[in-house]
């Protein structure tokens, strides 16, 4: 079993290399890295004692937590095939892999800070609106090697650390909340993971281009 588990791995990895162009593409499974608290952004099935209730958000400082896997997919309602690149400005979902809920936020108060909360949402990948996240980078793609914001699609709140940290049951993790000011506090970059190649779409495109 371990040696099919290596094997899909391998495939999936060699499938990677968004190499050519290091462009973030639709169906990849990454770890997010908050640059200014150098932060993964993580979950796992514990809830918020306030606010919603719902499945915590949080951010981790370890870089090797299974917990800190985030698929990424088209907005809600959508279909982002494997391999797609992401644009600057498209609206994108990240569903927590260990537990298939979404990134998600709302009006509700973060617990320490008193931010707006962000928390996990849904079921199987499915939530609402409310789990729309649109990417903020300069150029035409997000690049693996650049820094992004993620812009909350309805709220408009900015995905952010500013280094609150949580005791116990989640002791040493930061919070993790939106805020309406760009600032350092709200840059995040791609970082470990499974990144699908960039799909003939690019190829096209840039051949138009050429044109």
């Amino acid at each position: 079993m371990a040696v099919v588990s290596l094997l899909l791995f391998g495939s999936l990895w060699s499938a990677v290399g968004a190499s050519d162009l290091g462009i973030v593409t639709c169906g990849s499974v990454v770890k997010l890295l908050n640059t200014r608290h150098n932060v993964r952004l993580h979950s796992h099935d514990v809830r918020y004692g306030s606010g919603s209730g719902q499945q915590s958000v949080t951010g981790v400082t370890s870089v090797d937590d299974s917990n800190s896997y985030w698929r990424i997919r088209g907005k809600t309602s959508t279909m982002c095939e494997r391999g797609t690149p992401i644009k600057c400005g498209q609206p994108i979902r990240l569903t927590h892999v260990n537990t298939g809920r979404n990134l998600h936020s709302h009006h509700f108060t973060s617990p320490l800070s008193g931010n707006q909360e962000v928390s996990a949402f849904g079921e199987e990948g499915e939530g609402d609106y409310l789990d729309d996240w649109t990417v903020l980078c300069n150029g035409l793609y997000w690049i693996r090697d650049g820094e992004v914001r993620f812009k909350h699609s309805s709220t408009e709140v900015l995905l952010s650390v500013t280094g609150e940290q949580y005791g116990r049951p989640i002791s040493g993790q930061k919070e993790v909340h939106g805020m309406t000011q760009p600032s350092q506090n709200n840059y995040w970059k791609a970082m470990e993971g499974i990144f699908m190649k960039p799909s003939e779409l690019l190829k096209a495109e840039a051949h138009h281009a050429e044109l």
